[in-house]
């Protein structure tokens, strides 16, 4: 919509939220303002039939699955029967004229794109956070609806505006857990759904290698819980883990698992799931950036390029080639093509190396060592495969690193990007 004024005298805009689950929705208009119209009515899982000769690809797409109905051809007089809402979207305003008087007519509330003064219903900014919707009106002006609306889901996303009812659990019942992913360190790589439900916990178990500078930022009365696991040294076992989680959301609160990386991707996230499923508790997965893939990415290497690789691997190497634990098919990697990424294998790396090379790698095959990624320590360090243990010795190589094998590491000269933050997947070993 445009940001012309509207009189004052029209009325002050009454709003409500509609339900439309089931309910048909008519929207006449295929281009980017239709689009982004659906993309909402669909989220409030209308029934939406569109009318346009054309539509985006987009909305083609929701076409074949059912998503929506399409009706290929230009708005008739009689479109909006059994229409419980309607969006006037076109780039020609008789015709969005036309559909806003056969609303009018019908009694069904219309929106016009083109023209606010003319419109039946405005259209506000939304954000969601959960089940909390927050929708502004701008008083005529779109840019100031979305601006307000932005800084109030910012704010309960990173808590600074407290959502104290949305961490409150039902009063003597059982709270939740939630295992978010924190991605490679940098706290600007959590997702936005990873950081909301940590600004809403009651109790954080947080790893060493999860975004710290998230902890600092909560209330002082959220009770945070380190449960780091360091390489070769300290560690909370897993068992007292899974015991906190549960205990803390059986006494009814909001239970966060803050993780490095992935909780999926040697994470150990699925033993505490399966742990609180097995109690009885309710429990979310929140995936995160893997720093398998975000490590090498912020280094500037691809896992994979067009023409270059159709295949990557991601490896523990927590325990070197021949340990009666490892589970690696390390003769089928020696033979592998395309890129090889080894997590937890700093301590390992000459063993894995001389295993590669013997089961077939070329032993000149690029590789690149990241340490402390997407950090403002990052480094890359860059060698061969028959090269690797003299390098890794020579530069001092300390955990977390993460290192990649293959002609992918040969793109990435002077690329790279270093935000700020921690890194890798791994909390057990290395």
């Amino acid at each position: 919509m445009n940001a012309t004024p509207v009189d004052p005298a029209s009325g002050v805009v009454y709003p409500v939220g509609l339900r439309l689950l089931g309910r048909r929705v008519v929207v006449v208009g295929g281009g980017q303002v239709a689009h982004r119209r659906v993309a909402g009515l669909l989220e409030a899982r209308a029934r939406v039939t569109v009318v346009s000769p054309s539509v985006t690809p987009a909305l083609e797409a929701l076409v074949e699955p059912g998503s929506l109905t399409w009706v290929p051809r230009r708005y008739q007089h009689g479109d909006l029967d059994g229409a419980w809402y309607a969006v006037a979207a076109t780039d020609d305003p008789a015709v969005n004229a036309a559909v806003a008087a056969e609303a009018e007519a019908a009694r069904i509330f219309c929106a016009r794109a083109d023209d606010r003064s003319a419109s039946s219903v405005w259209t506000p900014a939304v954000g969601r956070q959960g089940d909390l919707v927050v929708g502004v009106h701008g008083g005529g002006d779109p840019q100031r609806a979305v601006g307000v609306r932005d800084a109030v889901v910012a704010g309960l996303t990173d808590g600074s505006i407290a959502d104290r009812a949305g961490r409150t659990g039902a009063v003597g019942g059982p709270g939740s857990v939630v295992l978010v992913g924190g991605g490679p360190g940098d706290p600007g790589l959590i997702t936005v759904r990873g950081q909301q439900v940590v600004s809403q916990a009651d109790v954080v178990l947080a790893d060493h290698l999860a975004p710290q500078s998230l902890l600092a930022s909560l209330p002082a009365d959220v009770e945070v819980i380190d449960a780091s696991k360091l390489p070769r040294g300290r560690s909370m076992a897993q068992e007292q883990i899974n015991e906190l989680l549960i205990s803390h959301a059986r006494a009814g609160r909001r239970v966060v698992r803050l993780k490095g990386g992935d909780p999926f991707v040697f994470g150990r996230g699925m033993e505490e799931l399966e742990a609180c499923v097995a109690a009885g508790i309710p429990v979310e997965v929140v995936p995160g950036v893997t720093s398998a893939i975000g490590v090498p990415g912020l280094a500037g290497i691809p896992v994979t390029h067009r023409g270059l690789t159709h295949e990557f691997v991601v490896v523990s190497g927590h325990v070197p080639p021949g340990h009666p634990q490892s589970l690696v098919d390390w003769p089928s990697l020696g033979r592998l093509r395309g890129t090889l990424v080894v997590l937890m294998g700093v301590d390992t790396a000459p063993a894995i190396a001389a295993a590669l090379i013997g089961h077939g790698r070329a032993p000149g095959t690029p590789v690149a060592v990241v340490t402390d990624g997407s950090t403002p320590t990052q480094r890359v360090v860059r060698t061969t495969l028959d090269g690797l243990a003299k390098t890794m010795a020579d530069e001092g190589i300390r955990p977390p690193a993460v290192w990649v094998v293959g002609e992918v590491v040969g793109l990435a000269a002077g690329a790279g990007h270093v935000p700020a933050g921690t890194s890798d997947d791994a909390e057990d070993e290395d």
